[in-house]
């Protein structure tokens, strides 16, 4: 459901008019007020058309809140001192730095799975997402580390890996991964092919068991059945829309996402 008060907020904020959104998505002016007062509702081909003249995401559309700008900065050159993810947080931007070493095992990891599972029909970007999701949480559960160690984001179809679409564009740039368009049944689907063999090197034996037992497990669910069960994960329950969901977290887990047995009280 768009969140009526926000989109009239949105509107006014750019100064166009009813009569010109309407147009844009092909109702009378009427139809739109409707829209606007709460009373009718939009279509999903609507609802992304009006996201795509305003500038905001569909998520940012139906949570009626806006994303805070985030800024990802590759280090594609090994640095003199190792360092973690970076995060700096206020109300206007989020800052991400992904040293070289992440940067690697990012890569090699997506490369993986695109290896073991990219050609299912069901595996797009968002079931991509959530795979690297309970990778890296499930792994820090079980092993109280990280795996690749990636800035999840909360939003209204799960988590989202906020390095994901920079570092997909330089992988794209340097030849080692293809983004395609195709359909699934009656949806607009973004898959990614390989163009290199993944690097296993960088990942240990038990990393690889981990993302193996992870991709059998999950990769034949679909978007919407992996997008229902991570909101059934704890933290991406308690994270607050649209920030970073704590790794932390995990260990409080229910039974129903929880991948580790813990010893009796």
């Amino acid at each position: 459901m768009i969140k009526h008060i926000f989109l009239r907020e949105l509107r006014k904020s750019t100064g166009v008019s009813q009569a010109f959104v309407a147009l844009k998505i092909g109702l009378s002016r009427a139809s739109y007020i409707e829209i606007e007062k709460g009373a009718k509702e939009l279509t999903l081909s609507q609802a992304n058309k009006i996201a795509e003249i305003f500038n905001v995401s569909l998520d940012e559309l139906i949570s009626g809140k806006t994303m805070p700008a985030i800024k990802v900065s590759l280090q594609d050159k090994p640095e003199k001192k190792e360092k973690t993810f970076g995060r700096a947080h206020d109300k206007q931007e989020m800052r991400i730095d992904v040293p070289q070493k992440n940067l690697k095992k990012f890569k090699e990891v997506v490369l993986y799975i695109l290896e073991k599972v990219g050609s299912k029909s069901n595996v797009g970007m968002t079931v991509l997402y959530k795979l690297l999701y309970f990778i890296d949480f499930d792994y820090y559960e079980k092993f109280e580390e990280q795996l690749v160690g990636a800035t999840y984001i909360k939003n209204h179809f799960g988590p989202t890996p906020v390095e994901f679409k920079k570092i997909v564009e330089s992988m794209e740039s340097k030849g080692e991964l293809e983004t395609v368009t195709s359909k699934y049944f009656q949806h607009e689907q973004t898959k990614y092919l390989p163009r290199r063999e993944s690097d296993i090197s960088v990942l240990s034996a038990q990393e690889i068991k981990h993302i193996d037992e992870v991709l059998a497990r999950l990769s034949d669910k679909n978007a919407k059945e992996l997008s229902e069960y991570s909101h059934k994960d704890i933290p991406w329950l308690i994270a607050k829309d649209n920030q970073p969901i704590k790794y932390e977290a995990v260990f409080y887990r229910t039974k129903e996402t929880s991948v580790r047995e813990y010893e009796p009280d």
